[in-house]
């Protein structure tokens, strides 16, 4: 405990603009209550209206996503889908030279919306959420096309979030956090932060049993942090973060009466429980058999909450908003009170 409080750094931010599909690296982003701007404010759901990830399309991580902005600096979303190349006897490949790329505004206004799009109720983890599924011919059939190529079967849909709230759950419910935040499309909480020194003692582990590294993109995070200071798996104990903390007395003060617009302050609510998204290889949609989730599986199990699935990285809700960018310096504030082991985390389910 007489370690903290200390600082780090931030190494990467990441978005992914559509759930489940391939995000990208940025150097500076807004850091929102719901999460890094543009990030999961898109998903795709099936003939039921159902999401759907890569648990099971893994295709989907093929789908590459870019954000573009118009003359008033408003974000449009450019989805990419790879044409398939069917060999008889073989898996379906992508084949990007023939790629078909579309583009939705993110920040459409009404006219637009009731010209292109339809409000729907689609389903996540059994929860309603209302959503605008894009019906244009010319993003609609482009999105099924893809899909069908893959399974003849699919009927699919490219939607964004409606206008009501899609309240946090699990650790981010109200009567654990304190308070009510609300979320895109991520499954529960709006943000993830990784340690890049846990991912280093993960690959260290992984090729000693014989197995390849992998990248931290495997785990989805939004924000990275790296420095000498940090340890691996240090981040089980975190509960508060203050990124881009004020460098003077005076401006700790001004953040302390809410004048001082530049910091943002986040709680750490809970460890990630890992499912076996990992395993799939983001460049090439081919899912590994065991790992990392088996080595996280023989160690990582360390939260009383979801006794049988590893935790990687730490899920987080924003108080405040306001920027980020890659070289900030990030504060880790308090700790939890039993500091070392499983700490004070306690996964609380929220799906």
């Amino acid at each position: 405990m007489g370690e903290y409080p200390k600082t780090t750094r931030i190494t990467d931010l990441k978005i992914y603009p559509i759930k489940s599909c391939r995000g990208f690296s940025i150097k500076s982003s807004t850091l929102t209550r719901k999460g890094l701007q543009y990030d999961r404010c898109c998903m795709f759901i099936d003939a039921k209206k159902v999401f759907i990830t890569i648990r099971d399309k893994p295709e989907m991580t093929l789908i590459q996503t870019a954000i573009e902005h118009d003359a008033e600096g408003r974000g449009i979303l450019k989805v990419t889908f790879p044409a398939v190349i069917k060999t008889e006897g073989q898996d379906p490949k992508p084949d990007y030279d023939n790629a078909t790329t579309v583009s939705v505004p993110l920040e459409a206004d009404q006219d637009w919306l009731d010209k292109n799009a339809e409000l729907i109720e689609a389903e996540i983890w059994k929860y309603d959420t209302d959503a605008y599924a894009f019906t244009s011919p010319d993003v609609a059939d482009v999105v099924n096309n893809y899909f069908t190529a893959w399974d003849p079967d699919s009927q699919v849909k490219l939607v964004t979030k409606g206008p009501t709230p899609r309240q946090c759950r699990g650790n981010g419910d109200p009567q654990y956090l304190g308070r009510k935040e609300f979320v895109n499309f991520p499954d529960v909480l709006p943000v993830q932060v990784a340690n890049e020194v846990s991912m280093r003692e993960l690959n260290g582990r992984l090729t000693q049993s014989g197995a390849r590294e992998i990248t931290i993109e495997r785990f989805r995070p939004n924000i990275i942090v790296d420095s000498k200071n940090l340890r691996a798996w240090e981040e089980d104990e975190w509960k508060t973060l203050r990124i881009n903390p004020p460098k003077t007395y005076l401006g700790s003060l001004s953040t302390l009466t809410g004048l001082n617009n530049e910091s943002v302050d986040v709680d750490v609510a809970a460890r990630c429980a890992r499912c076996h998204v990992p395993n799939v290889d983001p460049v090439t949609a081919v899912p590994d058999k065991k790992e990392p989730w088996g080595t996280l599986y023989a160690y990582r199990r360390v939260d009383d909450g979801v006794k049988y699935k590893p935790c990687f990285g730490m899920l987080c809700c924003p108080r405040n908003e306001g920027p980020v960018e890659v070289g900030m310096e990030v504060e880790i504030r308090e700790v939890m009170q039993a500091a070392g082991g499983k700490g004070e985390h306690k996964y609380v389910k929220g799906f």
